[in-house]
């Protein structure tokens, strides 16, 4: 598995807005099904929730990456 960081800029970032930052969906919707098949893990856990508040410190599991959240 692939491991990067990502700067959170703000208090939080929603789920699908990560996704689509990180290059790991090519869109919205694409954000939303990838979430909705259980294909993303949040802390070792599986996430359903596509608007879901990620906070730094949290870990995002998807498509073989795994991306840390870091603060700016």
């Amino acid at each position: 598995m692939k491991n990067q960081t990502f700067v959170v800029r703000g208090d939080y970032i929603q789920l699908d807005q990560l996704l689509k930052a990180a290059g790991l969906s090519a869109s919205g919707g694409e954000a939303h099904a990838t979430t909705a098949r259980g294909e993303v893990q949040v802390d070792g856990k599986p996430e359903t929730r596509k608007r879901a508040k990620l906070k730094p410190g949290q870990v995002v599991e998807c498509g073989g990456m795994r991306l840390t959240l870091t603060e700016a």
